[in-house]
Parts: C-alpha cells; structure tokens; sequence
C-alpha cells in the first residue's frame, strides 16, 4: 500500500488567524530597538528636565564673600581737596606721615596715582642722629611720582632724629646712607603700586605697609593724611614713618589702651582712634 498523510481533523468553529497589531508588527520589524526606543525617550526627557533644574537655580543672586574694592582713581594727577574715606583695615596695612619740611599745597594737594613702578634710592647722608645703637638707613622715592625727593628724605630723618622718636633716650640712634650696607629703608611710593612693595598684603590703594626690611609709605596718604588727623598732614607724617619704621624695627600692633589716652605710635590709627587721643612719637 501507498503511503497516506495524515491529516488533523479540523474543529468545527475554529476562527480564522488574524493579521498581526501595528505594535506587533513594529516589534516584528525592528525587533531589540522597538525596546530601546522608548527608553531613549524617558531618558532623553528626565535630562532636559535636570537641565532646565540647574538653568533655574543659576538665575539665582551669586554668593558675595569679599568686600568690593573701592575703585580706584584713573593714572594720573589727582587733585583733592578732602582726605579719602577710610576702607576696611588689611593685614599689614598702614598709612603714611612724613615731615613739615615736605613742600606741598596744602590748601590743594596734589599726588600721582601710578609712578613708574621703580624705586631710586636719594642721594646723601645724615649724620648720627642721637645716641645709642647704631641703624643705618636709606630712603627712597619711586620714580615718575614728581615729588621733591630731597626734601621727603629730609623729613624722614626729622622724624627719626627726634628725641621722641624711636631713639628716646639713648636707646638707639640713626644715619641715612646711600651707598654701603643698611638696616632698613624707607620709600614713598604711589597708591596702585604700594601693593606690588609689599607682596601678599593688600593695601587697596589707601594704607602703607611694611614688607621686609622697607618700610612703604603710600604717597596718598602723606599728601592728605587721614580724617582722624583733622587736616594736621606734619603730624600724621611724623605718625607713618614712626609706624613703619616700627615695624621694620620688630614692632606690632597695639590697641588703644582707653579713651582719652594717648593713641600708641603702632595703633593702627589710619583705621580711626578708637577713642584714644592721635599721637605720632613712640615716646611722646
């Protein structure tokens, strides 16, 4: 006998195959990446929404945690007639108080604003000035501020050379050089490049410091001196040098020790008296 098929006997009722959905067909097309498209889509969105997140919170105010620095006056000649207001106090910084023998207006002082940003030491010397230990000095001017060096050099030495002054009573005395070894010396430099005598310290512009073996008197405040100093520039000079040279000497900072007292020569008194009376000699 031939071989016959069999045949599975077919079911009263049984419903015609159906053609496949779209969804099964777009599975059936692309099959892995009809998966993945979706979940690039929920991704994509959840990062344009973070996106828009941080946007939002950059509109917000910045967070300030520095004073502004005043701004500064243009590199020139500048004529005022009134003692500038007085910043906050920076480490290291102080003013500048010279002698009466410097030649000014003081009616309408007058001050560069950027020097040449090189110092010249003066020519000349002094003889000892009072009794005691000997401290060689030399002065110095930064070029290009047309100020009469000469004179700032002799107020220097009126300074030291005073019996109030750090030399009182035979503890020390003082000569300026111009050539050979020295102890110290002091230079008078414009107000925007005071900072660069003094790395590290920031005067902005207003105060003086002491960086090393230099003491820096910033040329602004021995024109005009400060508010607390009611106009009397002689003494406020006297006050800077005594201040700085303090500080070249191994001096620090004192406070006022009450009102009404005597303000110490390294009270910060560029900064305001606090109630003690100005002073500008270390043995007044």
């Amino acid at each position: 006998m031939g071989e016959v098929e069999w045949r599975a006997p077919s079911r009263a009722g049984t419903r015609p195959a159906v053609p496949p959905g779209r969804l099964r067909r777009f599975v059936q097309m692309y099959g892995w990446r009809a998966y993945a498209i979706p979940v690039l889509v929920v991704a994509t969105f959840l990062t344009l929404l973070d996106v828009a997140s941080v946007d939002s919170a950059a509109e917000g105010p910045a967070a300030v945690d520095q004073q502004p620095i005043p701004p500064r006056a243009p590199t020139s000649a500048v004529v005022t007639t009134t003692p500038a207001p007085v910043p906050s106090p920076t480490a290291g910084g102080e003013p500048v108080n010279p002698s009466a023998t410097f030649t000014a207006d003081a009616a309408l002082p007058t001050f560069v604003q950027r020097g040449e940003g090189t110092l010249s030491v003066v020519p000349g010397e002094s003889g000892v000035l009072g009794a005691g230990p000997l401290l060689r000095f030399r002065v110095e001017v930064e070029d290009g501020i047309a100020v009469d060096a000469a004179a700032f050099a002799r107020a220097v030495e009126e300074t030291l050379g005073d019996p109030r002054s750090w030399g009182a009573g035979g503890r020390q005395s003082f000569q300026r050089v111009a050539s050979g070894s020295f102890d110290f010396r002091v230079a008078l430099v414009s107000p925007d490049n005071v900072n660069s005598f003094c790395p590290g310290l920031d005067t902005r512009g207003y105060t003086s410091c002491r960086s090393g073996d230099r003491a820096v008197i910033n040329l602004a405040r021995w024109e005009t001196a400060v508010p607390d100093y009611e106009g009397e520039i002689p003494t406020y000079r006297h006050y800077v040098v005594n201040h700085e040279v303090g500080h070249a000497l191994g001096n620090g900072h004192e406070s006022c020790p009450g009102p009404g007292e005597l303000a110490p020569v390294m009270q910060q008194q560029t900064f305001g008296l606090e109630g003690c009376v100005k002073n500008a000699w270390p043995y007044p």
